[in-house]
């Protein structure tokens, strides 16, 4: 998986915390993408984070991504909104989709919170190109994380359900039940909102194939810990500000990655031993005895011996 250099056209702020960005190639097209794909940003401070691409899937003149202010930004949404200036060059992965359409869907549920909304927006163009039956459900807080709201009512009609905050509840039990067989449920947003949809649909139910979900936060702070790689003997020490998978990176280590919120296991990483936090939504319970995810998993005190 290559990167390649793009430009950064037009930004705008779409609420006083989200900053849109345009990317630009430096010459032709750019790689072709289908609605769900997310990009990789190598931002000039070494942060690598993962942004879904918003624009239509149909023009690849340009790429969209939508950038939310962290409160604790470990130094990536801090320098997209405080030093990147049109003009300025980026490094970005060719697009890669790990939350793609189910084409045999008869409905499409789609469910969004905050900046969640983002590969809704390329999934919205695409489906109503398509002609296919669905429906998004946006929970926002107003003033804040309300982005698209005004375009998306424009665009969706009836098939825009909203839910802002301290008017009106996103009751997940009541949006999944009575649904039609072939229905698909996508998601995207907190933890706590893909930990409720997780927990609702197993409650009623729900197969696991219908139920689609994504996450891009940044990995929450942690106490420092050690690993080991058993097979170099190397150490390793991992700041409670930075991901394993970044200390990792940080010493000359690759893993191959993508999504670096733990939901795309292609960072999937077999440890000996120690005490670890896992906070992955990949990984079944028995493979948490033998495994970790980098991207997001953290040692609970002890040294972690990681297999490689």
């Amino acid at each position: 998986m290559t990167a390649f250099e793009v430009r950064v056209g037009e930004t705008r702020m779409i609420t006083p915390v989200i900053r849109e960005l345009s990317l630009q190639p430096l010459s032709g097209t750019l790689p072709a993408f289908s609605a769900g794909s997310h990009v990789q940003v190598h931002l000039p401070n070494g942060k690598r984070n993962a942004y879904s691409l918003l624009s239509d899937p149909s023009d690849t003149s340009h790429y969209r991504i939508a950038v939310r202010q962290q409160a604790q930004s470990r130094g990536g949404s801090r320098y997209v909104h405080e030093r990147l200036q049109t003009g300025d060059r980026l490094r970005i992965s060719p697009p890669a989709n790990l939350f793609a359409l189910h084409s045999t869907a008869r409905l499409h549920v789609l469910i969004a919170a905050g900046i969640g909304i983002t590969p809704f927006l390329a999934y919205s163009t695409e489906l109503l190109r398509r002609g296919d039956a669905f429906e998004l459900h946006y929970a926002y807080r107003t003033g804040v994380s309300d982005a698209y709201v005004e375009t998306l009512r424009e665009r969706l009609g009836k098939r825009l359900h909203i839910y802002e905050s301290g008017s009106r509840r996103l009751d997940l039990g009541q949006l999944l039940s009575h649904r039609p067989l072939g229905t698909h449920v996508y998601a995207c947003g907190p933890q706590s909102l893909l930990d409720a949809l997780r927990e609702q649909s197993l409650a009623l139910g729900w197969p696991a194939a219908r139920v689609h979900w994504e996450a891009f936060a940044a990995p929450e702070p942690g106490v420092p810990f050690i690993v080991e790689l058993a097979r170099s003997g190397r150490q390793v020490a991992v700041g409670a500000e930075q991901s394993l998978l970044e200390a990792l990176e940080g010493a000359g280590v690759e893993l191959p990655n993508l999504c670096r919120g733990g939901v795309c296991g292609q960072c999937q990483t077999p440890y000996l031993k120690g005490d670890v936090e896992h906070r992955d939504l990949f990984l079944a319970t028995a493979e948490r005895a033998t495994s970790l995810m980098p991207c997001v998993s953290r040692g609970c005190g002890s040294p972690i011996l990681l297999d490689i």
